[in-house]
């Protein structure tokens, strides 16, 4: 019985360590989807959610999870060192406020423009961006360090009307909740934004020549899941991409840009 014992330890043994080591190896290498954090301005909340839906089924190995906010808080987390993968903002100079932490070249990945919020029905009959100028008008925008507020400063300087806002907002959604509820009279907002409030709110249009086009450019953060989120981003770039951003009322950057 001992020389049997001793004779199964040798040819069991290694055996067994072989398919331990295969057990170990498998676990290692099977470890789930990869779950890349983006973190995207507010103002793309119903189209990144989609897109992110729509990246999953086609890349079942990777999980998107969003995070939304000020571009310029977003920038910020980018660089505190915080679990993030893709940045997304809603102008280039608050991507370059995040410059040090990519890992690769932006990319314009959509365009928006403004659109001047007023409650339904207008009853101040406004018309143009020059009414904006008007003695007593209510008016809100986004913060100087906002990107909706820097442009909308941009769309005041090339109409040549000094406007005095009786609030400055952390986003185009806060600007336009202001109109909604009544506490300002009008609003310079994203047209993007301005489609979600349905009835609530209704619009004035800016021409062409005097609006502004917002760009949001998207990158890979360095120290995450670099080549997933680099994939990733040149994926939103793509036609479906395009097609989802073009649902939600953006417009597609020119090829190559």
């Amino acid at each position: 019985m001992p020389d049997r014992l001793r004779w199964h330890r040798l040819v069991a043994g290694p055996s067994l360590i072989a398919v331990l080591g295969a057990v170990v190896w498998g676990c290692g290498g099977s470890s789930g989807p990869v779950t890349l954090t983006v973190l995207a301005a507010s103002s793309l909340t119903e189209v990144m959610d989609e897109l992110g839906a729509t990246y999953q089924r086609e890349r079942p190995e990777v999980r998107i999870r969003t995070v939304f906010g000020g571009s310029q808080e977003m920038a910020e987390r980018a660089g505190d060192h915080q679990p993030s993968d893709v940045l997304v903002t809603a102008d280039e100079p608050s991507m370059k406020e995040a410059a040090d932490h990519l890992a690769d070249r932006p990319r314009i990945v959509a365009h928006n423009s403004l659109t001047i919020a007023v409650r339904p029905g207008n009853p101040q009959r406004l018309r143009t961006p020059y009414d904006l100028g008007r003695p007593g008008l209510r008016v809100v925008t986004g913060g100087p360090i906002v990107p909706v507020g820097r442009y909308a400063q941009q769309l005041f300087a090339r109409a040549g009307v000094t406007v005095r806002t009786s609030s400055q907002e952390v986003s185009s959604r806060a600007v336009l909740d202001r109109v909604r509820v009544g506490e300002a009279d009008a609003g310079v907002v994203y047209v993007t934004d301005l489609r979600s409030a349905g009835v609530a709110a209704d619009s004035v249009a800016i021409p062409t020549a005097l609006n502004v086009v917002a760009s949001y450019p998207a990158a890979a953060v360095r120290g995450g899941h670099t080549e997933q989120a680099e994939a990733f981003v040149s994926w939103l770039t793509s036609p479906a991409a395009r097609s989802l951003f073009g649902k939600y009322g953006f417009a597609a950057p020119a090829a190559g840009g």
